[in-house]
């Protein structure tokens, strides 16, 4: 699964403004209600249920990058966004360094199959230094759309 089929690119924010992991959850799960990706109505569910996912186990898998994500009702097929955090978030990440590049996953617990696609291409593509690193660098939407187009040309 390509990003162009879940990131959500009136969704993508490259000037997070939060300081904190939830804060940081919320500000892109209304990115994703702004852009009508999302009903707004299930606002406080999703970013609840996506902290309880994080309870479980960080989902700051390092290098800069977190991927919190859940899976709930609310959301139809999968929807993602992204942002990127210039001051850096604690996400408790494994190497214990900040969070610059967040991918947020949401999607319906009917799609197990398309959720784990995702969360696949998004790991292949942060393992790529070069890819990763543009990303985190991107000052504007068009430049990071322009890169994750990189990423699915290159990851498939």
């Amino acid at each position: 699964m390509k990003f162009s089929a879940f990131i959500v690119t009136e969704a993508i924010r490259t000037d997070l403004k939060a300081d904190s992991p939830r804060s940081a959850v919320d500000e892109m799960v209304v990115a994703l209600i702004d852009a009508r990706a999302i009903p707004k109505d299930h606002r406080r569910r999703l970013v609840d249920a996506i902290m309880r996912r994080e309870k479980k186990g960080t989902t700051g898998f390092g290098n800069g990058v977190a991927i919190p994500h859940a899976k709930h009702d609310g959301v139809d097929g999968v929807v993602g966004a992204v942002a990127l955090s210039r001051d850096g978030l604690d996400f408790e990440a494994l190497d214990g360094q900040p969070v610059h590049l967040v991918f947020l996953l949401l999607s319906s617990p009917e799609t197990p199959e398309q959720h784990l696609k995702a969360m696949e291409h998004i790991f292949r593509s942060i393992k790529n230094d070069h890819l990763r690193r543009f990303m985190s660098q991107a000052s504007s939407r068009r430049e990071l759309v322009d890169v994750l187009h990189e990423a699915d040309e290159e990851t498939g």
